[in-house]
């Protein structure tokens, strides 16, 4: 080994109590948060986005196609 950073052995870290201790409550802590705030439609809310069933309008229930996109007229048509 050409010299020491001076930092902990990854060896050490992994084989201590309290590393195990302490990733044993975050990690599943962590899982637990991210799948709330997914199910509980919170994600929508945050990042803006349309929920699946806010995608089209019931009235117009067909993805709405541009035929020419160099040209478009700045609205879809209706």
């Amino acid at each position: 080994m050409a010299g020491s950073t001076g930092e902990r052995p990854f060896a050490d870290i992994v084989t201590s109590i309290r590393y195990w201790i302490i990733h044993s409550l975050t990690i599943p802590a962590l899982f637990l948060a991210g799948w709330l705030f997914v199910s509980t439609g919170l994600a929508y809310d945050v990042f803006g986005t349309p929920r699946p069933n806010e995608y089209y309008a019931p009235a117009n229930p067909e993805a709405p196609v541009l035929l020419d996109r160099f040209n478009n007229p700045g609205t879809l048509p209706q």
